[in-house]
């Protein structure tokens, strides 16, 4: 699992927390037609803390998990007065082998972070920990960019900005089965210099039938794919789709 410096985790909080706020409504207004349903939340890969936020303040409890510790001040910061009520709290931790206290009605991981994971052995350690967590009757929902989508990594991007340049260089490898994306930033530190970081993120492909089984033979007895904007419709050819969502029920 890869975890993200300081810098990196600065420019993702301003510039990446788009997505979570556009899916995190999908998620919950599919949630909410669940009866029974527990509002408690866990939040894997959570990054700088968007979706977490949005389920804190529809009055959930919400517990967060990322590798990487500049995420998570940042998921602190951006949570705070949850935090401080005792409603939120987010820990370190590898979303391939983790364990808490506590179990959950809702399992979440958005923004294609379980392609993150390196191969098949860690993706069902995911499978295996969430399982563990999940309240009987609870939701696991979490998105995947298909080899379709990855085949589009194939690209160079630049983002200009006053106080953040960057330029992204992605690859996508077919043999290999993974993408990558080098990322290279320059940001203004309050001295009005600016500090340089590099990271190279990479995405793993995984074929979606064996997503399915994976999870399947985990234990999970509701499987499907959908669109992020319809969780309720099953989508018949998953491999068509540059991003697909899994919904799973224990």
């Amino acid at each position: 699992m890869q975890a993200y410096g300081n810098l990196f985790a600065r420019v993702y909080n301003r510039l990446w927390k788009d997505y979570a706020d556009s899916i995190a409504p999908f998620i919950h207004e599919f949630y909410e037609a669940v009866i029974p349903r527990s509002k408690t939340l866990l939040d894997l890969c959570c990054g700088t803390g968007q979706l977490s936020v949005y389920f804190l303040e529809k009055g959930y409890q919400v517990v967060g998990i990322d590798l990487s510790n500049g995420m998570l001040n940042h998921a602190r910061k951006n949570a705070l007065p949850f935090m401080v009520a005792g409603q939120a709290r987010f820990v370190q931790g590898d979303v391939s082998n983790f364990k808490l206290d506590e179990s959950f009605g809702l399992v979440v991981s958005t923004f294609d972070a379980i392609n993150h994971l390196p191969d098949l052995r860690a993706l069902e350690g995911c499978f295996c920990s969430t399982f563990y967590v999940l309240n009987d009757g609870g939701y696991f929902i979490f998105d995947l960019n298909t080899r379709l989508g990855l085949r589009n990594w194939n690209h160079i991007n630049i983002t200009p900005d006053q106080d953040i340049f960057l330029v992204n260089r992605g690859i996508f490898d077919d043999n290999m089965e993974r993408a990558w994306t080098k990322i290279t930033g320059f940001v203004r530190n309050e001295e009005d210099f600016y500090e340089r970081f590099d990271e190279t993120v990479f995405n793993t492909v995984f074929e979606m039938e064996e997503v399915k089984t994976m999870l399947e033979d985990t234990g999970f007895r509701l499987v499907y794919f959908a669109k992020g904007t319809d969780l309720s419709t099953p989508i018949l050819d998953p491999e068509s789709e540059m991003k697909v969502f899994i919904v799973c029920r224990k």
